[in-house]
């Protein structure tokens, strides 16, 4: 991409896929420390953003690496026209379920942002793989497949950096081995790149089965005619010689624990390439941490730890420091650097495993749940009450209003003295007629109700656009599938004293409904089966019950545009939260989660299923 002037947005690469930006004043530090020196290793995140406090980047692998953990996440410098939003330093928002402010992708708050300057009443997302509408009438996200509706917001910030001058293609810096010209650096020897190459060698080292192929660089007195003078120790690092003995045990240890573990352990490979050739010389040279895969890199931390452990050296039990709060992840990484720059070798905690599955289990420890019939449902396409209009329908929810009050109808804006505003397919009802919900009280167009019940599922159910209320039974537009659910003999992290609650949903492919947003046109449904848990406890229970109505209703999932992959036409959770982690909690679908089954109730309320509807069921 070649431009006169770009603005820069450092961004990282989450759990979903998804490249998330970091902050202006956090892309603003990045650019100064690129431009401080060539020889730039590491970026401490901690010095913009208080919260990043655990956080590195090193710019040479182009990685994020938490230092409490171990964790590492690709990092990319992308480039963006300096007329759009970050240019601009408008930054586009929605709001979460616990009531804070999440901003949305850049290049969807880039989208939002160039819609808005055109004046658009609203703008539909599809385009870029999001099933969302944005109504900047109502500053409001609007979920196209179940109608659910979020506040938005658009802030100014700083402006991301600008740059300037031929900008290359790659959206990576520093630039490909081999398109460069200028000649390589030394690495920077502050304690926090030595603190990150120190766990990068020690792996290295060990994959090269002590060779001593990747060891950390020793520092000389005397540089080769041409090459590089010797890197400066850094302020408060002890001279070569206090700590040449345990690195040398260090890479000694490295190679026996790498021999040992062979058998249960794949070793790191390291791929030859002509980016890192050895020496001239003969002698060791560092490893091209770009020849390392994305898993190889995640192990890094685990194999540091191993090796120290092995050799009884002191080590960070950074794995004590709970809670929530930045300020423990921060001590963690303040004392990580500081043995570092004391020449102390320093052991990170081992990375937690992702436990998705229980262990396995014999078809004679299979148990049905107590109080709850079969141990298996199915669903079909359930058609919608036959014989009635929508006028019908939703003349049984509604009371008339002779005068109405002088304030806007939500659905259309528009004043509900005066006509309807609604433009689409015009219903077979007044536009100046007006009613009122019998439940919450709520007024609007009886025209603008009709055209929101024709666009819905026709299930003769009503939902108020403003409280959510729920007239009638409301129904989803779930495809076919089984529903399974039995005990198995093991517990949850956080219910020892229970058993577990294992449910196994399972929807294969199939062509879409009348019902479904592309009718005619086929679906995919990935994951399946998906195997989702709960505690064997009283209030499990209830929740399993109230699931099971919410699976008749066909309200656990839907056909829409996944907002992981990105996928269109495809089979997504909706609205309900599911427990699909067994045995961890990483990404934020497993146990232990003390409020879980409080928030699960509370979604499916909203659903309208509550312990009432149990009874209607059974009726």
């Amino acid at each position: 991409m070649l431009l006169a002037s770009a603005v820069v947005v450092w961004e990282w690469l989450n759990e979903h896929g998804r490249w998330r930006p970091y902050s202006p004043a956090v892309s603003h530090h990045i650019e100064a420390v690129i431009r401080a020196g060539p020889r730039a290793g590491s970026v401490v995140l901690g010095q913009a953003d208080r919260r990043l406090a655990p956080y590195l980047l090193d710019l040479h692998s182009m990685y994020q690496f938490r230092q409490d953990t171990g964790t590492i996440r690709p990092v990319r410098r992308s480039y963006y026209d300096p007329s759009s939003a970050p240019g601009k330093g408008v930054v586009w928002e929605w709001e979460n379920d616990s009531g804070s402010w999440t901003p949305y992708d850049m290049e969807v708050g880039i989208t939002i942002q160039h819609a808005y300057e055109k004046q658009h009443p609203w703008i539909d997302l599809t385009s870029i793989g999001f099933c969302y509408v944005i109504d900047f009438s109502t500053m409001g996200q609007i979920n196209r497949q179940t109608q659910r509706k979020r506040r938005i917001r658009r802030r100014l910030d700083l402006v991301y950096p600008l740059v300037t001058g031929t900008l290359p293609k790659s959206q990576s810096w520093p630039a490909s081995p081999g398109i460069s010209s200028s000649p390589p650096t030394p690495p920077c020897t502050c304690p926090q790149c030595l603190l990150v190459m120190s766990v990068k060698a020690a792996v290295a080292a060990g994959a090269n089965g002590g060779t001593g192929a990747a060891v950390p660089q020793q520092r000389k007195t005397s540089a080769p005619s041409g090459g590089p003078k010797p890197p400066v120790p850094a302020p408060g690092l002890k001279p070569p010689d206090a700590t040449a003995t345990t690195r040398g045990s260090l890479k000694t240890l490295a190679s026996q624990v790498s021999r040992r573990q062979a058998a249960s352990t794949p070793a790191l490979s390291l791929a030859s390439s002509a980016t890192s050739p050895p020496a001239a010389n003969g002698k060791a040279t560092r490893v091209n941490l770009n020849t390392l895969n994305r898993t190889h890199l995640q192990r890094l931390a685990i194999a540091q730890s191993r090796v120290l452990i092995a050799s009884r050296v002191p080590t960070v039990p950074v794995k004590n420091l709970n809670g929530s709060s930045p300020v423990n992840p921060a001590l963690a990484g303040i004392t990580g650097i500081l043995m570092s720059a004391a020449g102390l070798p320093v052991c990170l905690t081992r990375p937690p495993k992702l436990v998705l599955h229980p262990p396995p289990v014999s078809k004679s420890e299979i148990k049905s749940i107590p109080g709850v019939a079969n141990t298996c449902r199915k669903t079909t396409k359930k058609q919608a009450q036959k014989g009635k209009t929508p006028e019908e329908v939703l003349k049984k929810y509604l009371q008339k209003v002779r005068h109405p009050p002088d304030e806007d109808c939500t659905i259309c804006m528009e004043r509900l003295s005066t006509p309807s505003g609604y433009k689409g397919p015009q219903p077979a009802v007044k536009p100046d007629l007006v009613g009122k919900l019998s439940k919450c009280g709520h007024i609007y167009h009886l025209h603008c109700l009709v055209a929101m019940y024709n666009n819905g599922n026709k299930d003769g159910s009503l939902q108020c656009p403003t409280c959510k209320t729920i007239y009638g039974v409301k129904t989803g537009t779930q495809p076919p599938g089984k529903m399974e659910y039995h005990l198995i003999p093991h517990s949850l992290p956080g219910h020892p004293d229970c058993k577990t609650i294992r449910i196994i949903y399972n929807i294969p492919p199939g062509v879409q409904g009348p019902e479904h947003p592309n009718p005619g046109k086929s679906f995919t449904a990935r994951g399946f089966p998906r195997h989702c848990y709960l505690p064997d406890s009283e209030k499990g229970r209830k929740v399993l019950k109230l699931l099971l109505v919410a699976w008749d209703r066909r309200l656990i999932f839907a056909i829409g545009t996944s907002s992981t992959t990105g996928e269109s036409d495809t089979v997504i959770w909706n609205e309900i939260h599911h427990k699909t982690e067994f045995g961890s909690n990483l990404t934020g679908h497993g146990y232990p989660d003390a409020n879980y089954l409080d928030n699960v109730l509370a979604e499916l309320a909203v659903q309208g299923i509550t312990e009432e509807s149990t009874a209607q069921e059974k009726d």
